[in-house]
């Protein structure tokens, strides 16, 4: 079966099969992301070796389905009762199956369900790695997993024996909206290019959630299909998605419900102090948790008082998004996107969704504006004095000299610039110029669905970014 976009991803897999070594390679994202189908696919599931942890089981059930992973490749020997005695099974298993010269390709998915408390998992993982697994150039071992924090934590950043260990480390990211436009297509889609734009405005490039999908029907009847009809399938998800991920969800739900209600995000000392949460290591850690996990992004703001607070942080994912702002469970109307269609609540979603979407593209907005060439750095600015407050989302800041500001509208069909739209953008540029006293010249950006139509306020605009810039 064909994989759909992950082009980078196969590549780096088929160089470190071919690499000739020893390969100890942890692959980690967000749940629904696609890491187990694109191992899976990759490899033709030909592996020497693999089995799967279980969500939500307890210690034993792990080691029930670790030993009957080794039963289904051949083992014969005693059940083992620890992970000691079950990773010296894997490896008698494997002397026997390993030949000279051949890949052995050995793989372990949802590896943080298999560390139960107390479990000692890793310290056997560590031991059979160190001990035996990195003396065999043939050994191929991938471990997997959607429980980003844990992987990060206890496999890649490891300060015992597994500490620096990991040859290779893949963080599989959502699709961008070019993969997006791709999986629909290869799923005969034929929808244009802004109904993509809005689905995935509201599923996010999950693979898992696209799938779900019906190329026959419109995409509001889909979206009433899967969160509110009777039965809709994704209704639910919220929950599931969060669970899976966390032992204490609802910590991180309370962030992320925050933020949602947040457009621009918030530093880490307003998160603490609008939860009322201390502002110590353990809010650090979840926070980090969160965007490793592709929920929200950790982002550089242009002001000493943003600055000093580390940044601000903002909510990313654009199914969280949606949940946050549609999915109520006093909602029954069975038939509530196609209700809403074209209304003023829809259409003001999509709006400050968009602008979302652009910061999910930066390197697309670079090549547009041909600036992918030269050294950059992009943050955000906010207005520490202005009334109203100011806010720029996006700022390229470029090695030449010169700096972009970006704004950003929606709009499905084509958008006129106004007069009073340009004196907004002229007062961003001179609250900027004044309280930051930057000496650099100033281009505006404005990134848009379609095309401008040209009238006499487009000459304050420098350079134009589309919808079709974002699909390249």
């Amino acid at each position: 079966m064909k994989i759909i976009g992950r082009d980078a991803e196969n590549a780096k897999l088929k160089s470190w099969y071919k690499s000739g070594k020893a390969e100890f390679i942890a692959i980690y994202g967000r749940r629904r992301v696609g890491k187990t189908y694109l191992v899976n696919t990759f490899f033709d599931n030909q592996f020497t070796f693999d089995a799967t942890g279980i969500i939500g089981g307890t210690r034993t059930e792990e080691l029930d389905a670790f030993y009957s992973a080794l039963v289904e490749y051949g083992y014969s020997g005693p059940k083992p009762k620890k992970w000691m005695e079950a990773f010296e099974s894997l490896k008698g298993l494997l002397k026997e199956k390993i030949v000279k010269g051949k890949r052995a390709v050995v793989f372990i998915d949802e590896l943080p369900c298999l560390a139960t408390p107390k479990s000692d998992l890793v310290k056997a993982l560590d031991y059979f790695w160190n001990k035996w697994g990195s003396r065999q150039k043939e050994l191929m071992l991938i471990v997997c997993g959607s429980a980003t924090s844990w992987i990060v934590r206890n496999i890649i950043n490891n300060k015992g024996g597994l500490h620096n260990r990991i040859t290779h480390e893949m963080h599989l990211f959502p699709f961008h909206l070019k993969e997006t436009k791709e999986f629909l297509q290869a799923n005969k889609f034929k929808w244009n290019d802004i109904t993509v734009l809005q689905a995935y405005m509201i599923l996010g490039g999950i693979p898992y959630y696209l799938g779900l999908l019906d190329s026959g029907i419109s995409l509001a009847d889909n979206i009433d299909a899967l969160f509110f009809a009777d039965g809709a399938q994704l209704r639910g998800e919220y929950e599931r998605l969060y669970k899976s991920l966390f032992k204490t969800p609802e910590r991180y739900k309370a962030i992320i419900k925050l933020l949602s209600d947040t457009k621009k995000g918030l530093t880490r000392k307003e998160i603490a102090e609008k939860l009322k949460v201390p502002n110590n290591g353990h809010l650090s850690d979840m926070l980090e948790d969160l965007v490793n996990c592709d929920f929200i992004r950790h982002y550089n703001v242009l002001g000493k008082s943003v600055r000093s607070s580390g940044g601000l942080y903002q909510l990313v994912d654009f199914f969280s998004l949606f949940h946050a702002s549609f999915i109520k469970s006093k909602n029954t109307d069975p038939h509530y996107w196609q209700h809403t269609l074209n209304t003023t609540t829809q259409n003001n979603w999509y709006g400050l969704t968009y602008e979302k979407v652009t910061m999910a593209h930066i390197p697309q907005i670079l090549r547009a504006i041909g600036m992918d060439r030269i050294l950059t750095e992009y943050y955000s600015w906010r207005s520490q004095s202005s009334d109203p407050g100011a806010q720029i989302d996006l700022i390229i800041d470029r090695a030449d000299g010169f700096l972009n500001l970006c704004e950003v509208k929606y709009a499905k069909g084509d958008y006129a610039l106004t007069k009073a739209e340009a004196e907004k953008i002229d007062n961003r540029v001179s609250a900027f110029q004044q309280e930051t006293g930057t000496d650099k010249n100033i281009l505006v950006t404005l990134i848009t669905v379609k095309p401008v139509k040209e009238n006499a306020w487009t000459d304050t605009v420098s350079s134009f970014v589309t919808l079709q810039d974002l699909l390249v």
